[in-house]
């Protein structure tokens, strides 16, 4: 499976500026990457009090999605602000190509950044396969609830990818825990965030990397870096792992409410 990690400056509270910068972005990669992954609020950067930015599920962002992904012959993973008939969420996406979309509602909202006020929970613990890949998504502060992204023994994931835009005041923590959710699932991981500096002033200095079975770095961006690294993960080698060492079968039961 490659993966393409694409950590870039979002454009504030502008999503048509940042779907064409999305666009030229897949465009310089294509044929390279079977799933491309944004940031978190990718079309709009973390606005947690902007209403109006918000679309409905299958509006225009979406439609521009879904066209990128068949043009370019990619998936594309990310997250942006949608609105439903009783409020707001931050919506993580998985939009490939000629096929419908995906998505899950981000589960735990950052109080402290005001996204609670304005946005509502998700409740979906969803696998998705794609081209052979079980593939599990959690967008930003998910990453931090070990209970939440934990293995489902009945339903299985690979890779776990994170979406983010994750402050640099706290990215040791981000640093952390990518690496801490690979090790106790035993799956791949790949975390994708932001760089630059956004409407409210917060920096972001990204940090986006991709381990392995074995949690060595495949993938890592140099501090602040604006690019894209790709990188190719074997599903094969993290399914003998567990098979080989099956850990996961010692884990504690528990439920999610």
């Amino acid at each position: 499976m490659r993966i393409a990690l694409l950590q870039y400056p979002i454009v504030w509270a502008d999503p048509q500026a940042n779907v064409r910068a999305l666009d030229e972005r897949l465009a310089r990669i294509q044929g390279q990457a079977d799933i491309a992954v944004v940031p978190e609020m990718f079309s709009t950067g973390f606005c947690t009090d902007r209403m109006d930015l918000a679309e409905p599920w299958g509006g225009t962002t979406c439609l521009a999605l879904q066209r990128m992904a068949d043009t370019h012959d990619t998936a594309i993973m990310g997250s942006l602000i949608i609105r439903e008939e009783d409020g707001l969420r931050n919506r993580g996406f998985l939009f490939a190509p000629h096929v419908p979309p995906r998505y899950i509602d981000k589960r735990h909202l950052y109080k402290h950044g005001g996204e609670a006020m304005l946005f509502k929970p998700g409740d979906q613990r969803e696998v998705w396969e794609y081209k052979g890949a079980k593939i599990r998504l959690a967008v930003c502060y998910d990453l931090r609830f070990p209970v939440w992204l934990r293995q489902d023994p009945a339903d299985m994931y690979d890779i776990l990818v994170c979406v983010a835009c994750w402050p640099k005041v706290r990215v040791q923590y981000w640093d952390a825990m990518l690496p801490a959710r690979a090790a106790e699932n035993q799956a791949l991981v790949v975390g994708v965030n932001m760089v630059g500096t956004d409407g409210t002033g917060e920096v972001y200095n990204g940090h986006s990397a991709a381990y392995n079975t074995w949690l060595q770095e495949v993938a890592l961006f140099n501090e602040a870096e604006e690019g894209t690294r790709i990188v190719e993960l074997s599903v094969e080698t993290v399914r003998h792992y567990r098979s080989a060492s099956p850990l996961w079968q010692d884990a504690d039961d528990f439920e999610v409410r």
